[in-house]
């Protein structure tokens, strides 16, 4: 992403590798609908009405296999299949960020906007850098804000590429950050809360050890982002010189950016309420997209855009990001492939079986490398647990492993690779509109993950040796 290019654009060569990426995973896909026999886990509604599996009805064979055609339409027929809000949700949400962010180029209120952080925090560049992951983390964190994070990722990535870093400092700094607040979940309702409902303990308890990971992962996103920063750092010029001195604040775009900045805020605020108000948790991707709308449009009115022009570079927005719907319905084409098959269930149960005989802290590494596996399948936080607790828990008792630490090997094995696997869609939108290749996002975040992975293990050791 060029300085000077703000616009919600996908790069063609960023898209062009994610789909080929994601093809050959369609591709591999269907080959294992041919290798691994067809089961299923009988499954019941608990007391909240929720559809788990059945541990007492156990494993059944049964006959597996897709046919080709429908694998080859898969991402079109997942739309009609069961669980396919989520997706649609995801894809309006990605519309509006599409032709809001247009109008708010088109106006040129980004554009004065980044002018105006340069100006002001241009000095003091590092600071924003230790202050914005942690805002980040805190919202992946304490709300279980990921996909709701998208329309700040740009504007972090060109607020970094001003201060002088690059676009891979902006997406860690945002979204890179948001997945490792996620995974560690201090009171996250999507994973922590389900999880810990579905394991029969009082929900957000034994919040002690996930502090200490929250802190921990931190300290190790803030040495990383920091020491790539210092290696690729352009020089700014001091503050006061004259190009920061001379920037002139504009009253009409002052209005606009107080608006778009206000209303935005209060749909944060509305999402950080959800905490409390627990029947907010399933419309809080609805709550900021239509905040996101509202505050787009009004600061692009008061910012001096006609009307007309106004829903003219909307459309064109929404146009520009149409290469992401791709993107997302084929990653979302995986877990369709699997499920239509009748394969996930069996993959599931061979994990658990390989699971008897190992040492206790094997046990623990164990469902933590299972959680990771299934994520590459099942993005969503929630749906997973339903899927995994039922089976993990009672596998990690009969170790003598508690339920609480179950239940973080869990929140670390969905989170953090939601920011590495490519059939999360919203890593694919954020890099895409970044305009950073996924090959490339793979080997600079790679090295945090694997440093990452080796941390988060030796918390989950700590708790094992704790008996937390």
């Amino acid at each position: 992403m060029a300085a000077e290019k703000r616009g919600l654009n996908i790069s063609t060569k960023s898209f062009l590798t994610a789909i080929a990426v994601i093809f050959a995973l369609m591709v591999v896909t269907y080959v294992l609908t041919f290798l691994i026999p067809g089961g299923e886990y009988a499954r019941v509604e608990d007391a909240n009405g929720n559809t788990v599996i059945d541990t007492a009805a156990g494993f059944t064979p049964v006959e597996g296999g897709i046919p080709f055609w429908k694998w080859l339409l898969s991402p079109v027929l997942l739309l009609g299949a069961s669980g396919s809000g989520s997706v649609i949700a995801v894809i309006a949400f990605l519309l509006v960020l599409g032709g809001v962010f247009n109008s708010l180029e088109k106006c040129r209120l980004m554009r004065y906007m980044l002018d105006r952080i340069n100006a002001r925090f241009g000095a003091q560049r590092y600071t924003l850098l230790a202050v914005v992951p942690l805002f980040f983390m805190a919202m992946g964190s304490l709300i279980g804000s990921f996909e709701e994070c998208v329309p700040l990722v740009p504007i972090v990535v060109a607020m970094a590429m001003e201060l002088g870093w690059d676009a891979l400092t902006g997406v860690g700094m945002s979204l890179l950050a948001a997945g490792c607040g996620f995974a560690a979940g201090v009171c996250n309702p999507f994973t922590v809360g389900v999880a810990q409902q579905l394991a029969g303990l009082p929900v957000f308890s034994g919040v002690s050890l996930r502090l200490l990971s929250f802190v921990l992962i931190y300290g190790l996103l803030e040495l990383f982002l920091q020491g790539h920063a210092r290696r690729i750092q352009r020089p700014l010029q001091e503050a006061g010189s004259s190009s920061l001195a001379g920037f002139q604040r504009d009253p009409r775009m002052d209005r606009g950016l107080k608006c778009f900045v206000g209303l935005l805020g209060i749909g944060i605020l509305v999402m950080l309420s959800s905490v409390v108000i627990t029947a907010l948790q399933d419309y809080t991707m609805v709550i900021v997209a239509v905040m996101l709308l509202v505050a787009g449009f009004t600061a692009s009115l008061v910012s001096g855009m006609q009307p007309s022009a106004l829903g003219r570079t909307f459309v064109d927005g929404v146009i520009s990001v149409l290469p992401a719907v791709v993107m997302i319905l084929m990653a979302n084409s995986i877990r369709y492939t699997l499920e239509q098959a009748h394969i996930l269930d069996s993959i599931l149960h061979i994990a658990v079986e390989t699971a008897d005989g190992m040492p206790q802290w094997a046990v623990i590494l164990f469902l933590y490398l299972v959680t990771l596996g299934m994520n590459f399948f099942i993005p969503s936080g929630s749906a997973k647990a339903f899927l995994l607790i039922p089976l993990i828990v009672p596998l990690a008792q009969v170790f003598h492993i508690s339920a609480q630490l179950c239940v973080v090997a869990y929140a670390f094995g969905d989170g953090f690779s939601n920011v590495f696997y490519p059939t999360n869609p919203v890593l694919l939108i954020s890099l895409g509109l970044a305009d950073v290749n996924y090959g490339t996002w793979v080997k600079w975040s790679g090295k945090f993950q694997l440093a990452n992975l080796v941390l988060t293990g030796l918390i989950l050791l700590l708790g094992l040796a704790i008996g937390y």
